[in-house]
């Protein structure tokens, strides 16, 4: 079936239906859902039930960027700097040095056991060379794995951070492969370009979309998760054309907004947490309509060779390099090297061999694709079972009870306190989020002139409110007071 204007929406909508239902229940059988959406999209595709006819690389491309800009930037604003902060030097070194040691330890092993050149073999490696982001924060948080010595963070920082690494290698060996008398040397100008530039926009365009955020005046609150799309895909677009690697842009950019005060914050989050959830099926969907299932089965066994190879060799060692520079016990080390999953992301660079028209471009996104889908079935189905072995998931009565507290609406509880605002304090006439309260304190309601007003980040101020305000502790309440009063006219 070819996709129409008049059908299109019909069955992106129904394909997208199926995947959620299906999602749904998908791991009552212990099966990834990010599976199941490439599975669904193989079915609907030309060799499928569904007959779609799909062979366009650059869509898809298109559309893996443009999805991967969301899931990043999701991820990004989810993570708490407090958290990442001691782990900082081991997920940086493992999404740089890591990536580079996987990305040459498996091309050498795919020039050996192939007929690919060494600079196609390392461009096989580079593609495959990250931890997936998508397949990463999915797994992990829909299967609520609780686990020890801030490996989770250790972990999501990696898969966030190292999608440019493997970008810029990427593109680096396609630009060997297709020029092989080009100086080497252009290439390491052109990754500590990405890399530089890409870390300096990152950081400043937080900092300006914060300002941005906080300074425009909205009429309605809805429009604030769109704003903030705009500035996201501002910040990928600019970032590249000066050079730069957009990805790592967005990466730093989301990072510092999400642990930065926001106006409507809590509204952003739900929307950017909704749309990379959307946009990982419409990435997995897409992916598995483009992929021709009969195409695959004649490189199942240099397939499975090659990823076998990645999963017990490749990133093992890569993962031993990378963190003999750190205290970490071993077993630590082993389940990072384990929770190396591939996904939509090489699958997705791996559209950039086939639209530069190289030889080996088909054999090398077939290959591709069955590292992402074995890594899946055989990495992401036993997280939880490795974890335990390895004795690095917490206590089943710990893991419950922290469950447990997701669903609690994440305010302090232990005390409230009301504080009047007198008429020639600083805090009349401003903003909320202009306050810059402690963390540990949250205005719930205002009292103005016998009336209820409900607070929000853009809300005013104004002389004799009454502020009612939830605290952790009386520590808090002290840290409140001394804002308040060194805010106050002498």
């Amino acid at each position: 079936m070819n996709l129409t204007i008049e059908n299109i929406v019909l069955v992106g909508s129904l394909l997208l239906f199926i995947s959620i239902i299906v999602g749904k229940t998908s791991y009552k059988f212990g099966v990834p859902t990010l599976i199941l959406f490439l599975s669904i999209g193989m079915l609907a595709g030309s060799e499928g039930i569904g007959g779609i006819l799909f062979n366009d690389p650059k869509i898809a491309q298109f559309i893996g960027i443009v999805s991967l800009n969301f899931i990043l930037f999701s991820g990004g604003l989810d993570t708490e700097w407090n958290t990442v902060k001691p782990i900082l030097k081991e997920g940086l070194v493992l999404s740089t040095l890591g990536v580079l040691l996987t990305a040459v330890t498996l091309g050498v092993f795919v020039w050996y056991v192939t007929d690919f050149t060494i600079f196609e073999s390392m461009l096989l490696g580079s593609i495959v060379s990250s931890t997936d982001a998508a397949a990463v924060f999915s797994i992990l948080r829909s299967k609520n794995l609780a686990l020890k010595a801030n490996l989770r963070p250790t972990l999501e920082l990696e898969s966030g951070s190292n999608d440019p690494m493997a970008y810029v290698l990427t593109l680096a060996f396609l630009s060997l492969v297709i020029n092989q008398d080009q100086d080497v040397s252009t290439i390491i100008f052109m990754f500590f370009q990405q890399m530089i530039v890409g870390a300096i926009a990152g950081f400043g365009f937080g900092k300006l979309s914060k300002l941005i955020i906080n300074k425009i005046t909205l009429d309605f609150e809805g429009l604030y998760p769109v704003l903030v799309i705009a500035l996201m895909f501002i910040t990928f677009s600019a970032t590249d054309t000066l050079g730069g690697n957009g990805f790592l842009a967005i990466y730093i950019c989301s990072v510092y907004l999400g642990n930065q005060d926001l106006i409507h914050k809590s509204t952003i989050l739900k929307m950017f947490d909704g749309m990379a959830w959307l946009m990982q099926i419409v990435l997995f969907l897409t992916l598995g309509l483009l992929v021709f299932p009969s195409q695959i089965i004649p490189y199942m066994g240099i397939g499975l060779l090659i990823s076998l190879f990645l999963m017990v060799v490749a990133r093992p060692v890569s993962v031993l390099i990378s963190t003999m520079f750190f205290k970490m016990k071993m077993r630590r080390r082993f389940y990072i090297s384990w929770v190396g999953l591939r996904g939509a992301v090489p699958i997705v660079f791996a559209t950039y061999p086939l639209l530069a028209g190289i030889d080996k471009a088909n054999m090398i996104f077939n290959i591709v694709f069955f590292i992402s889908v074995t890594s899946i079935l055989i990495q992401g189905t036993t997280l939880s079972v490795v974890a335990k072995w390895l004795n690095v998931a917490l206590p089943e009565k710990i893991k419950r009870a922290s469950d447990d507290e997701r669903y609690i609406l994440d305010l302090p509880k232990s005390a409230m306190e009301e504080t009047e605002i007198p008429a020639n304090s600083y805090a009349v006439n401003k903003r909320i989020i202009d306050l810059h309260f402690p963390k540990s304190a949250f205005i719930v309601m205002i009292k103005r002139n016998g009336k209820f007003v409900r607070p929000g980040g853009s809300t005013v101020i104004e002389a004799n409110d009454t502020l009612v305000i939830l605290l952790d502790n009386d520590e808090s309440l002290d840290e409140v007071k001394t804002l308040l009063a060194q805010t106050s006219i002498a």
